[in-house]
């Protein structure tokens, strides 16, 4: 089985149909059929058997976000090949490591990086360097007009690699997770049943992409769940707010991460009107603030369906879209939750010794599922590391699980704070401090102390209008808190550092802060 086969049976019997229409802020809006996803990414798979690659060679793609980068990825997949998405904001000396680690066979790049990548590119062993732009230029598809426009995917077993996703190395170098054809049918076919694709509105879904698609929730999540579901995408480069706002009225769907989230409650014109046609939002990739989640109930009368998956793993838990059969079909979606085990995924608990935890109890989250990667590439040993001897892959992130299921994120078990020899989880700190007055958000960070060990840092961002005292945060958490979780001091800054997907990059603010104490 090869996953374009699946994506290609979802799409729209009439191929003639607009598939994907741009948003035109580039130049004038662009409208491509599902025919043209089908050609475009024929033309480009046969252009790579041309080459004569080895089997399931990796491609690797650095481009900035367009249709023909979505035709590449279907015609590696089409090809037998492997996909290797890269960040476009990483710099010459990420980007060296990517390729000495995943020796490329091909490499795709934007027309104006092709310098600098072409010259790493072939240092790493690869023969072949493309360009391709996001204005359709690039010698990528120069040399795909030459190829004809049928081309009968390559077959591929279940354990087959697809795509090879590298996490975002905060610690350490970073891992390249491999995904199989398996993991990433499986997890787009439950999404599409449990988010009601399976069951579109009259006229059929539309759904708003306004994500990159070097990550998991732009490609894997938003893209396969259109491309099974028949469903029409309105296509944005970049996030625009009101762009995105003016969207929704002719749209059904939208997913982002939380900063899209608050951008778009920041547009005066964001009300239910405007979001009538709407059926489903669904937010991911960091964590959704409780004041986010009730503002944009009360101006839309939507609720957010807030999920949680990683590289690793894709999508792994939801709040409920219907009711849940499991509950005797009571269900919600609850603020500060990320849902409960995705139909076919198993979610536990665990201790540092891989006991399972009672309900309720905070540990180290672990799951198991047809989604869960085989591992990481070229590390069996860090691979072992990370499974139990029962086959539940550790997460990383820390968290508790209630009896009914709903499983609530702590943190990072990298971002713990050991102070004094008690353990502080920074959510729970932040959920205190980002519930204050006049507190947007909140960042709780661990950093050496001579005392303590390690003691908390709030990086606090304060509501527009309003400065919060840093001592009086403090104060105030001394009424909630037991007085070792209590940060031992509080910093106003204007924002904090976050990746492409929006996530708080604390391990920069770990490096920015380390010194804080060191006169103590």
């Amino acid at each position: 089985m090869n996953l374009y086969h699946a994506l290609r049976s979802g799409f729209c019997a009439d191929l003639d149909t607009i598939a994907i229409s741009t948003s035109g802020e580039a130049g004038e809006a662009l409208h491509y059929s599902w025919r043209d996803l089908e050609r475009g990414s024929a033309m480009l798979a046969n252009l790579l058997a041309s080459l004569d690659l080895p089997p399931a060679s990796r491609i690797a793609v650095q481009v900035e976000k367009s249709v023909e980068a979505l035709m590449l990825y279907l015609a590696t997949l089409r090809a037998g090949h492997v996909f290797l998405p890269l960040n476009t904001a990483y710099q010459s000396s990420e980007v060296a490591y990517f390729l000495g680690n995943a020796e490329p066979a091909v490499v795709v790049c934007s027309p104006r990086q092709f310098g600098w990548v072409s010259k790493l590119a072939f240092q790493a062993g690869t023969r072949h360097v493309f360009t391709l732009g996001d204005d359709r230029s690039g010698s990528l598809l120069v040399r795909a007009v030459h190829f004809a426009d049928v081309h009968e995917p390559v077959e591929r077993a279940a354990d087959d690699l697809a795509a090879i996703l590298y996490t975002s190395g905060t610690t350490g170098r970073s891992k390249g997770a491999m995904l199989s054809h398996g993991n990433l049918l499986s997890n787009a076919q439950t999404l599409h049943r449990y988010w009601g694709f399976d069951a579109p509105p009259p006229g059929g879904d539309v759904l708003i992409h306004a994500l990159p698609i070097f990550h998991v929730h732009g490609l894997f999540v938003a893209i396969h769940a259109a491309l099974l579901s028949g469903s029409r995408m309105r296509w944005f480069a970049r996030f625009d707010a009101l762009a995105v706002l003016q969207a929704m009225r002719e749209s059904t769907v939208f997913m982002g991460v939380p900063t899209l989230y608050v951008r778009l409650l920041n547009e005066a014109g964001l009300d239910r009107e405007a979001s009538a046609r709407m059926r489903l939002f669904v937010a991911g990739s960091a964590p959704l603030l409780a004041d986010t989640f009730e503002a944009w109930h009360q101006r839309t009368g939507h609720t957010i369906v807030e999920r949680y998956g990683m590289s690793e793993t894709v999508m792994l838990t939801s709040n409920p879209y219907r009711l849940d059969p499991r509950w005797g079909g009571q269900s919600e979606r609850r603020a500060g939750t990320v849902g409960m085990p995705l139909p076919g995924v198993s979610v536990r608990v665990a201790d540092a010794q891989d006991q399972v935890l009672a309900v309720g109890e905070v540990g180290g989250i672990q799951v198991r599922g047809p989604n869960v990667f085989a591992g990481y590439w070229r590390m069996p040993d860090k691979t072992a590391e990370e499974f139990t001897s029962d086959g539940f892959f550790r997460t990383g992130d820390v968290g508790l699980q209630d009896e009914r299921g709903y499983v609530r994120i702590v943190g990072r078990s990298k971002d713990l704070i050991i102070s004094g020899g008690y353990n502080v989880y920074p959510a729970e700190v932040e959920d205190a401090i980002n519930a204050l007055p006049g507190v947007a958000e909140s960042a709780v960070i661990g950093v050496p102390h001579p005392d303590f060990g390690e003691v908390g840092v709030a990086l606090v961002i304060a509501r527009p209008g309003s400065k919060p005292d840093p001592v009086g945060v403090l104060q105030s958490l001394k009424g909630s808190l037991a007085n070792f979780k209590v940060p031992k001091r509080c910093l106003l800054v204007d924002e904090l550092p976050r990746n492409a997907m929006g996530k708080v990059q604390k391990n920069l603010l770990r490096q920015q802060h380390q010194a804080l104490f060191a006169s103590s």
